[in-house]
């Protein structure tokens, strides 16, 4: 029992669950509150009362850190949705369609490809107004790309197989024989692809909110907490470190996920 459960843990994506799951029910048991102010507690270290000690404010740090970690999970979710739909899309109609279709499509992706994606993310987020939303649509803007790049590879290759010719002599509308045909025989990389997404959006955002545009103060996010707590680094480290440490845990058991994913359908494909 004890070695199936220790095998558990091993399991990359078992442990990436395990700790949102952790963060999820500690913030609905927890009673602390992330915006409550006590100067008189500022900058406190680690103790019974306070277990990751107090910011410069005396706020709760380990509130603040269950309420900025679940807002990472939240807008890479959120970012994969918009990115994922977008991409997917796009990729698989210029896939499906060929000719200027594929031609206008891919134009259009190349332009998005000729900017740094962080770069628009910046442009877009310091042009409209800083909050959870736009940070989101934002990423969403820079994340499309490579799903639809994606997308439109392996729509080209399943398109040209037995399968979908004998759907397409039978009359079956391409409607259908994208929705029930392709779109299930490409989901495998597009899932693994979407692993990533979620890590580099949590990523994104963060950087993000440490430059000030992003999700703004009092609402907490591990991002904002490294550039509130940079500034107080000597005389309390944990500031930096607390929501360094679990950014660097969520995105690592994440990018293992992925790694793990694509290994397992590496390994299919080679048994194909």
């Amino acid at each position: 029992m004890l070695s199936a459960f220790a095998k558990m843990f091993r399991m990359p994506w078992f442990l990436f669950a395990f700790v949102v799951a952790i963060l999820m029910v500690t913030a609905v048991v927890w009673k602390g509150d992330p915006y409550t102010i006590a100067l008189d507690n500022m900058l406190s270290p680690p103790s019974a009362d306070y277990l990751l000690g107090t910011d410069e404010l005396g706020r709760d740090l380990l509130t603040r850190l269950m309420s900025g970690a679940t807002l990472s999970v939240y807008v890479g979710f959120c970012v994969l949705m918009l990115a994922g739909v977008i991409g997917t899309v796009v990729g698989v109609v210029s896939g499906w369609f060929g000719g200027w279709v594929d031609m206008l499509l891919m134009r259009v992706t190349d332009i998005f490809l000729s900017f740094p994606g962080v770069l628009i993310a910046i442009c877009f987020a310091a042009l409209t107004a800083p909050d959870v939303k736009n940070v989101i649509f934002a990423l969403g803007l820079m994340g499309w790309v490579s799903f639809a790049r994606l997308a439109r590879v392996q729509t080209m290759a399943v398109k040209k197989q037995e399968y979908i010719q004998a759907a397409r002599l039978s009359g079956v509308s391409g409607f259908v024989i994208v929705l029930f045909y392709v779109l299930p025989n490409i989901a495998a990389p597009l899932i693994v692809e979407s692993v990533f997404t979620i890590a580099g959006a949590m990523l994104s955002e963060a950087g993000l909110s440490f430059l000030g545009i992003g999700v703004q103060p009092p609402e907490a996010s591990l991002g904002a907490m490294l550039r509130e707590g940079a500034r107080y680094m000597l005389m309390a480290p944990h500031l930096v470190v607390v929501p360094g440490v679990t950014l660097m845990l969520l995105v690592f058991t994440l990018n293992l996920v992925g790694d793990k994913l694509r290994d397992k359908l590496d390994k299919a494909n080679l048994q194909k």
